[in-house]
């Protein structure tokens, strides 16, 4: 289990970015990856898969 902060997150367009706090990289987030609902700022744990567009964060929840 992956710890982060939510680095930006749209609620319209339903999508954002979580910088991972181990590899300081900014991991994508969908709607559909999360747990719990989140927003900018939010310290949140979660997972990482492969996507074919590279790295996504799933099962995302607030910490």
């Amino acid at each position: 289990m992956s710890t982060g902060k939510v680095k930006f997150f749209n609620q319209q367009k339903g999508f954002g970015f979580i910088l991972d706090d181990e590899t300081q990289k900014d991991v994508f987030v969908h709607v559909t990856g999360l747990i719990d609902k989140i927003k900018d700022d939010d310290e949140v744990t979660f997972e990482i898969v492969e996507d074919r567009r590279g790295p996504k964060a799933i099962n995302v929840r607030l910490k």
